[in-house]
């Protein structure tokens, strides 16, 4: 105030909320976004039906998809929308379960906040605790190697248990297990996997277990020309980022042609310059053309009768697999194409899948590219199978770099909670009560796997705590969905990967963090709707003021 007037700084219509409302509404708001996927989680998890806008329908119970659908509009809500995705690019697996801790981080941390203990605190015990949670989860890791095929499928498994497979989950997780050996190469002593090398392709129709890996690439066209051959062995295939097109000029030119013969020479010059180009492929014995850009009709032709199978605009990130697949190079220009360019394929097809034609490219020596076709009776089917299986490729491919696993079933979890109490003591003053919080909070997983299952969530996390605790302790007890009861999930083969429990905790804790120090939020005004551009019409009227019907 400044003699009695107030002093304005924000625009009319701008929004502000301060203090302990502010938290208290961006904790309610990111615990809306946790309670929304809670259900989906575990081997009982229930799927969530979403309906776009378009009337596009999507079944599933990933985490990940449900939060992407759903169209946030709170910006605390959309932070926690954020681990889910940051989780799903790192890990692809426990999006659910980072979004679910979160959630009850900041559920926990409301309590000690209304006791007085400042937001600041509570985020160096969660730091902390974070910390200290990290370096139990790395004590409790076992050691997988890339050749223990049984203990990576079994992981695999795990990742896609309660998705939409079913039954099939062992069958894709074999296959998803194949993929990433295939495409794992070795660096500087240690395994480095590109999931991105593994392309998944879905087509409708046929059960899962037709879902089949190719160990090579299948692209989603057909031959360019029905006279071209449908298979071609031995194939020795060229690989050019470049049109078999005649180039217009880049700046506007006119031909002016007086005499008809002329126009027969520009003709017949424009069927040369084609035939010159073919040429040039054949010369460099390829018999399959791959072509980034595009194909003349002509040269389609030329092509089919020297019999060359050809497939024009193919996508960019294909052409970089079927180089990896094959050993090609990519040519830019085709004065450059030369027979040790050209990459190597057994057999190159055209097959009919579904209700259409597609190219598989196979019998690849060596690939480090290859290729998943998922099938499945109908397409929402297909798309979960496509989910749960880049789930599946994902945490293999994170067990096979970091050569760490850890049991499943909350199993970890209950081990760090009654850990981070004991270590909490260590720490005394505020941060204490804020690690007891966070140690409390982490049970959340547990409890939510015997929630989602039908069982008293009470009773099975004083089950696991006296498990995990005295002379005969076992820190790899977890819940057994099948009994209702603990576990050995060491025996029972239910696995997941150490990062993906670490980046969890990690990510989860750095959001909570986040929005409990925020204390002001500040909310500019919408843009409002203000009617028609100058000069367009004007509600209710025709231009110049003109009353409807008054033309």
């Amino acid at each position: 105030m400044l003699g009695g007037q107030p002093i304005i700084l924000l625009k009319e219509g701008t929004e502000r909320e301060r203090g302990r409302g502010a938290t208290s509404n961006n904790i309610a708001a990111a615990k809306a976004v946790a309670d929304a996927v809670r259900s989906t989680l575990g081997p009982k998890g229930m799927d969530k039906m979403l309906v776009d806008s378009m009337g596009d329908v999507t079944i599933t119970n990933d985490g990940v998809t449900i939060l992407k659908e759903l169209d946030v509009e709170h910006p605390a809500a959309k932070m926690v929308v954020e681990i889910a995705k940051t989780q799903d690019d790192e890990c692809g697996d426990g999006t659910t379960s980072a979004v679910v801790l979160a959630g009850e981080l900041l559920r926990r941390s409301e309590d000690l906040v209304e006791q007085r203990v400042h937001p600041t605190t509570v985020v160096n015990g969660f730091k902390l605790a974070s910390r200290e949670a990290v370096k139990i989860l790395n004590k409790m890791g076992m050691t997988v190697k890339p050749s223990n095929e049984k203990k990576l499928t079994t992981i695999a498994a795990t990742s896609m248990t309660g998705r939409g497979v079913g039954p099939a989950k062992d069958y894709l997780a074999d296959l998803a297990v194949k993929a990433v050996l295939a495409v794992a190469v070795k660096v500087d002593k240690r395994m480095v996997v590109d999931v991105d090398n593994i392309k998944v392709e879905k087509k409708h129709g046929g059960s899962v277990y037709d879902t089949e890996l190719i160990s090579g690439i299948i692209i989603d066209k057909e031959r360019d020309h029905p006279r071209m051959r449908r298979i071609v062995k031995n194939a020795k295939i060229a690989l050019v980022n470049s049109a078999f097109e005649i180039k217009k000029t880049e700046v506007d030119a006119k031909i002016q042609i007086k005499d008809p013969t002329q126009m027969q020479k520009f003709l017949d010059e424009e069927e040369k310059t084609l035939k010159e180009m073919v040429k040039k492929v054949i010369k460099s014995g390829a018999n399959v053309l791959l072509c980034q850009k595009g194909i003349d009709d002509l040269a389609q032709h030329y092509m089919a009768k020297e019999g060359v199978f050809a497939l024009r605009r193919i996508k960019k990130s294909d052409m970089e697999k079927l180089s990896r697949a094959t050993g090609g190079k990519i040519v830019t220009t085709l004065d450059d194409l030369k027979a040790s360019d050209l990459g190597k394929a057994a057999l190159v097809e055209e097959r009919k899948v579904g209700d259409s034609d597609m190219t598989f490219v196979t019998g690849c020596k060596n690939p480090t590219s290859v290729s998943i076709l998922v099938r499945g009776g109908t397409e929402h089917v297909v798309d979960e199978i496509e989910r749960s299986l880049n789930d599946g490729l994902k945490v293999v491919a994170l067990v096979v770099e970091d050569g760490k696993a850890v049991p499943g079933g909350g199993a970890p979890e209950i081990e760090l909670s009654l850990r981070l109490k004991e270590y909490a003591q260590t720490i005394g003053g505020r941060e204490q009560l804020a690690i007891e919080a966070f140690a409390r909070a982490i049970e959340i997983i547990p409890w939510t796997l015997g929630e989602n299952a039908g069982i008293d969530s009470i009773d099975l996390l004083i089950k696991l705590k006296s498990q995990h605790e005295g002379k005969k302790a076992n820190k790899n007890s977890g819940f057994n969905v099948n009994t209702g009861g603990p576990g050995d999930m060491v025996r029972l083969n239910i696995l997941e990967p150490l990062r993906v429990k670490t980046h969890a905790i990690e990510s989860a804790t750095e959001v909570a963090s986040m929005i409990l120090r925020i204390d002001d939020v500040i909310a500019a005004s919408k843009i409002k709707d203000t009617g028609p551009p100058p000069g367009g019409m004007p509600p209710g009227g025709m231009p110049g003021g003109m009353p409807p019907g008054m033309m």
